[in-house]
């Protein structure tokens, strides 16, 4: 508890010494001047911002079907465990559910670490 009233007064003390910035409105003049080249920016970028959202939609769905690959470990060792002893395919299908899953988290992280360069529109089809 007095931990917490000394961060609590370290930054109290902060906020008093140094306030917030003041801050003011732009002219409607100047809005209305720069108002169709913001539209003709918008329009020159159009293009790209919807091939960086489509890349960027792709790499979300393959991120969710690593997580659902996910699952495959679990499923993969039970169906070795129980039904593994009775038949040969299924300890065969449940060894390779078992290494899709163990691959799963691996390939989660690399497309992870790629979404912010699939956001800005570079497209790597791993």
């Amino acid at each position: 508890m007095k931990r917490f009233f000394k961060i609590f007064l370290l930054v109290a003390i902060l906020f008093t010494l140094f306030p917030a910035q003041n801050v003011q409105a732009i002219d409607p003049v100047t809005i209305a001047i720069l108002a169709p080249i913001a539209l003709r920016a918008a329009e020159a970028a159009k293009p790209y911002l919807i091939r960086a959202g489509l890349n960027t939609l792709k790499c979300f769905l393959k991120m969710g079907k690593d997580v659902w690959e996910i699952l495959y470990l679990p499923y993969g060792m039970l169906k070795m465990a129980f039904l593994g002893p009775f038949s040969r395919s299924s300890l065969r299908s449940g060894l390779i559910y078992t290494i899709k899953g163990s691959i799963a988290p691996a390939k989660l992280v690399v497309h992870t670490l790629l979404l912010p360069l699939m956001m800005f529109g570079l497209n790597i089809n791993i």
